[in-house]
């Protein structure tokens, strides 16, 4: 029976030590056992949304959500000690003769709090191994910060300077808009481009620290996934209103988009229809579509087709990408941006872009 249960501990360290491998040090997208850290960070995820319902606005909502990353590292931690202490607690049991007493020399020893051998003799080979596994787990944990920090500072920092080209929170038609209305259409092009980078490196970072999905933006309002649904949005309506005259780079920015949106939703353990019908159904609907073009059309965006005859293009792009985004959207707790789906655990009503009035200086004349 001892060497039963030795061998089980030895099987239980050796998951979650693979567990921490693969987790801190391994880059690549959790697959079967390497998705245990993904329960852990579920469950702090719901924990938190059923404590941001006593919140009545969505800044009092997205001030509760805002630990929720950190919080799951340590989580993600505590389950790994707890992991550890059961295992070599499971080897320890034929010297100690006693579960709970193997528990406690497995605990002071993984804590190198300096060991205790209640009911039997000392194993010292195990007390000096689970002292170095923890040492050893908790470097890498150190080490592993830096790089999570900074993905997630290189994803923010477009993310805020998408404030000033689509207002807060995002939409796509406001992207045009203002690009048009500050006579800045030439721009758009590089504006894609740029996004097609960053989508890249989402897709790198968030499916190997999933971690990240979690971690809030600083402003209530930003959110990378709106900004991202945002600049989608645009470039599919942009190729479908204006084929003509939209940049290739629109059409790549859309692609490397929703690339990412789909291999996050495959970490996350979704199923994803990675090659859908072009004229498959969508939630939004041609009123809320026609009603964007008409407000694109007063401020003198220059388009080649009407709402009726862009629409049948503009579905086949964003069938692509709406499913997952609105999925993501709910998960996240994303700000209720408009196109950006229903969110069931928030009961708020969508927040229209705020739009700053154009003005020019008082007695600025441009005759000249």
């Amino acid at each position: 029976m001892n060497v039963l249960l030795f061998i089980l501990g030895a099987v239980v360290s050796l998951i979650v030590g693979a567990n921490v491998l693969f987790a801190l040090v391994l880059p690549r997208r959790p697959r079967g056992f390497e998705r245990i850290s993904l329960k852990v960070n579920s469950a702090v995820r719901i924990a938190f949304i059923g404590l941001s319902q006593i919140g009545r606005r969505y800044e009092s909502k997205d001030a509760i959500l805002a630990p929720t990353g950190p919080v799951c590292i340590v989580a993600q931690l505590i389950s790994w000690a707890g992991g550890f202490i059961v295992g070599f607690a499971l080897m320890l049991n034929s010297t100690t003769h006693s579960f709970t007493n193997a528990l406690v020399q497995a605990t002071t020893s993984l804590f190198t709090l300096g060991a205790i051998h209640p009911g039997g003799q000392a194993n010292v080979t195990l007390d000096i191994t689970a002292g170095a596994v923890w040492v050893v787990v908790v470097t890498l944990q150190i080490a592993y910060l830096p790089s999570l920090y900074a993905s997630f500072n290189r994803r923010e920092g477009l993310v805020a300077l998408l404030e000033s080209r689509s207002g807060v929170p995002a939409w796509g038609p406001e992207i045009l808009m203002r690009h048009q209305i500050v006579g800045i259409t030439d721009t758009l092009p590089d504006f894609y481009s740029t996004w097609e980078e960053w989508s890249s490196d989402l897709a790198e970072s968030h499916t190997t620290y999933p971690v990240l999905l979690l971690f809030r933006s600083p402003e209530p309002w930003y959110s990378w996934l709106v900004g991202l649904l945002s600049v989608l949005d645009a470039a599919a309506m942009h190729l479908s209103l204006a084929p003509n005259r939209a940049s290739s780079q629109a059409r790549l920015c859309l692609r490397m988009g929703f690339t990412a949106l789909n291999r996050i939703a495959v970490t996350l353990g979704w199923d994803v229809e990675t090659d859908p019908d072009p004229a498959g159904p969508i939630e939004l609907t041609y009123a809320e579509f026609e009603e964007a073009v008409t407000m694109m059309r007063a401020t003198g965006f220059e388009m080649e087709r009407s709402a009726e005859e862009a629409w049948p293009d503009f579905v086949g792009w964003r069938v692509n990408y709406e499913k997952v985004a609105y999925r993501l959207a709910a998960r996240i707790v994303a700000p209720p941006a408009p196109w950006s789906g229903q969110r069931p655990y928030l009961h708020l009503a969508t927040e229209a872009p705020h739009r700053p009035p154009q003005r020019t200086p008082r007695g600025f004349s441009t005759d000249s």
